[in-house]
């Protein structure tokens, strides 16, 4: 089973061994290691993977998943 992470102002993080990413011709990444990041910002220059661009870029993330949770971006 896989779980995919949203973490906060930074990439998704995706766990399990039972995941294949595919791009839109449906051709298989080579994944490197487990769990790994994908670029949530735009900016990385690994994409779909995530390389840090996030932290230095300023991304801030939408809002939590429950609303009223009282997680919100930072500032």
């Amino acid at each position: 089973m896989a779980t995919i992470k949203v973490r906060q102002n930074g990439p998704y993080l995706v766990e399990g061994d039972d995941v294949t990413l595919v791009d839109w011709n449906g051709n298989a990444y080579q994944i490197p290691k487990r769990p790994f990041a994908l670029c949530r910002c735009g900016g990385s220059t690994t994409k779909p993977f995530c390389d840090g661009t996030h932290s230095r870029a300023g991304f801030q993330a939408a809002e939590a998943a429950i609303p009223g949770s009282g997680d919100k971006p930072a500032p």
